[in-house]
């Protein structure tokens, strides 16, 4: 069985597969890692692990966590089922590597758009002979509200709704409509500015945020929260074959 360990901007996620299949995730704080991971490998019958991380792993948690499990961690010269042709790969997060490995994993042959809705919405794109092209980095919804209430002197912090409707009739109502709509407006626009250049587009959505704006959007969007972690598991994968 594999242990995936995805750490985000604000929460870690840790899951365990068995080959491709998922047999459990947990969500928790950075100050759990050890616990979480000793509850895992003492549930499970663990043989590798992956991690994953948008910010710097000391020395020090490294080999705490590889006296449980020999884990391989992800950066921009660990080997990918894919042809990376972004200019500055070094620079590019790991989670976003993930996302692709997934895509071309699922979706082979395929032109494929990855919306993360996360901390940002991040877009990827990968085109069908495998290569990956790039994508853009925007403001997440709880960043809009964040930046609406610190950047001004009276407007208030709000946590994500869905507007009643997109004409808001007091100041709430307001950034509701204007942070979901912004929101809404800005993945469509994306998403037809890809489909006029590439034929046959598919498109997939995760994140944290992956439910609430699913809901919104159009169908035909493949709604998978756990994408990166599939994705990490695809990675691990292919280099324990590659060994």
């Amino acid at each position: 069985m594999n242990l995936i360990i995805d750490i985000g901007n604000t929460r870690i996620k840790a899951a365990v597969f068995e080959n491709d299949i998922l047999l459990e995730v947990v969500i928790f704080d950075s100050d759990e890692l050890f616990e979480k991971v000793d509850f895992l490998t003492n549930k499970y019958t663990i043989d590798k692990g992956i991690i994953s991380s948008v910010k710097n792993i000391s020395r020090n948690v490294l080999d705490q966590l590889n006296k449980k499990v020999s884990f391989l961690v992800l950066d921009s010269a660990t080997k990918v089922p894919f042809k990376n042709l972004y200019r500055t790969p070094k620079t590019l997060g790991v989670d976003r590597i993930a996302l692709v490995a997934n895509a071309v994993q699922k979706f082979n042959k395929k032109n494929v758009l990855i919306i993360d809705a996360g901390t940002c919405i991040t877009y990827d794109f990968v085109n069908e002979h495998k290569e990956y092209l790039g994508g853009a980095i925007s403001l997440g919804i709880e960043m809009r509200y964040k930046a609406l209430n610190k950047y001004t002197s009276k407007l208030p912090l709000l946590e994500k709704n869905i507007p009643i409707n997109f004409i808001g009739k007091t100041t709430e109502e307001n950034i509701y409509s204007g942070v979901n709509n912004g929101v809404l407006n800005e993945i469509n626009g994306v998403i037809k500015q890809y489909e006029r250049e590439n034929s046959f587009l598919t498109l997939v959505l995760t994140g944290g945020d992956t439910y609430f704006l699913a809901k919104q959007l159009k169908s035909g969007i493949f709604a998978n929260p756990n994408f990166v972690l599939e994705g990490l598991n695809t990675i691990l994968i292919y280099n324990n074959k590659e060994c």
